[in-house]
């Protein structure tokens, strides 16, 4: 059994129109958005072999805020990734790692859901991870696999979902800043 946690970057920063996307950091909301996943996954007890994610600025500093102990190993093929080229990354960089956190952007992110879980695992937390995967978001997927090689046809559960609006109602769809 392998653990694969997902986390999405927090909420960016789009005041400055010119700005290339790669380079956008977070604004307020999404520091804050950063911190309060970051409590969540600590108090989670999640423990993390590895930690593979995106060198974009805003995925930085996401995990800047939330998981400040972690060393992120930075992949530039993660930048707005298919799940092929996540799959891959992880086949790179997990080694004989148990449990590991990726952290990036979606599409990709929120399609490993739909590539990973089969129909007969669909749960509740499936359906509100599908219906809307928001920046700063955390799943938990154990896979019934024993060796990352094997990630293509894999089946998993996902074991655990949380927003941030799930733990701040400040932040919310309704209070968006």
């Amino acid at each position: 059994m392998k653990i694969l946690g997902i986390l999405r970057h927090a909420k960016s920063d789009w005041d400055d129109v010119g700005q290339r996307d790669f380079d956008r950091g977070l604004n307020d909301r999404g520091r804050k958005g950063a911190a309060v996943i970051g409590q969540h996954i600590r108090d989670h007890g999640a423990r993390w072999d590895a930690v593979l994610a995106s060198p974009a600025v805003r995925v930085k500093q996401t995990l800047e805020v939330s998981l400040p102990e972690m060393e992120p190993v930075w992949d530039e093929r993660l930048y707005l990734a298919s799940v092929p080229t996540i799959f891959d990354v992880i086949r790179d960089h997990a080694g004989d790692a148990d449990r590991v956190l990726i952290s990036g952007h979606n599409p990709g992110l929120q399609e490993i859901l739909f590539e990973l879980i089969p129909t007969e695992n669909e749960n509740e937390l499936f359906q509100q991870a599908i219906r809307k995967f928001p920046t700063a978001s955390f799943a938990v997927l154990e896979i019934a696999i024993d060796d990352w090689a094997n990630l293509d046809g894999a089946k998993a559960t996902l074991a655990h979902f949380a927003r941030p609006r799930d733990l701040d109602p400040e932040l919310g769809p309704d209070t968006a800043r």
